[in-house]
């Protein structure tokens, strides 16, 4: 039977989601404590990959178990005894061909810059003491639902079949002292949400404009965009799927 677990992380301590050889990561952990909680050997698959520093309000991992499982009580246990920095939600009894990463309709990130120097925002957002134009921003954000290909906004020898994302919304929005910007699509590359960041925030100082991001766009060459901004004020916020998929609530 497959097995949906619902769950968000503070990805500071953490060198990503990816199982790594010498280096703890966030798969490692779920899989070390269901197999003991289980008693067997569990395998996830997590529907994306976040980077080092990387967090998650909301993500989805897939596993596999041979019988029926009382997913409150395993809640319960799980959330006893991973670390306070990964939490689950909660845990569904999916269909048994159901894949967290392939069968996600869409995902939805953020990130969070702080414009004034904020001591409690150490690894939870990015400090830039600059004077942004949010509007041009925003236009700017708006242009990227224009287009597919994104491999400009690509990490350099990325194996993948496609670079082409569907963006269905980007945007910045001002909160006090923070600036968020949330966009979402079917699919991300590699390192694009940060590297999008980036180049937004160089539109934000006039650095670049409008037809410049065009440019770049159609470049399809990642050192035509803008810099990568920090891991630790990114946000994987929802991934989607079908409610068809569950056959608990």
């Amino acid at each position: 039977m497959r097995y949906f677990l619902e769950l968000s992380y503070k990805g500071t301590s953490y060198h990503g989601w990816q199982r790594q050889p010498n280096a703890i990561s966030i798969q490692e952990v779920l899989e070390s404590s269901l197999s003991l909680l289980l008693k067997a050997k569990i395998e996830i698959v997590g529907a994306g990959r976040t980077d080092a520093g990387v967090h998650a309000k909301q993500i989805m991992a897939h596993f596999d178990y041979e019988n029926d499982i009382d997913v409150d009580q395993l809640c319960y246990k799980l959330n006893s005894l991973l670390p306070k920095d990964i939490a689950i939600q909660k845990i569904y009894l999916v269909q048994e061909e159901v894949h967290a990463r392939f069968d996600a309709m869409s995902r939805s990130y953020e990130y969070i810059i702080t414009l004034e120097k904020d001591p409690f925002s150490i690894n939870h957002a990015y400090y830039l003491k600059k004077d942004l134009d949010v509007d041009l921003m925003n236009k700017a954000a708006k242009l990227l639902l224009n287009y597919t290909n994104f491999k400009c906004f690509s990490k350099s020898k990325t194996d993948v079949k496609t670079y082409n994302c569907t963006i269905t919304n980007a945007v910045w929005e001002r909160n006090g002292s923070l600036l968020i910007f949330k966009i979402t699509a079917n699919r991300f590359l590699r390192n694009m949400v940060r590297a999008v960041v980036g180049t937004l925030v160089e539109i934000g100082e006039h650095k670049l404009n409008l037809e410049d991001l065009k440019e770049i766009i159609k470049s399809e060459n990642r050192s035509e965009a803008g810099y990568s901004v920090p891991a630790h004020g990114l946000y994987l916020t929802k991934v989607a799927y079908p409610n068809t998929i569950y056959l608990t609530q």
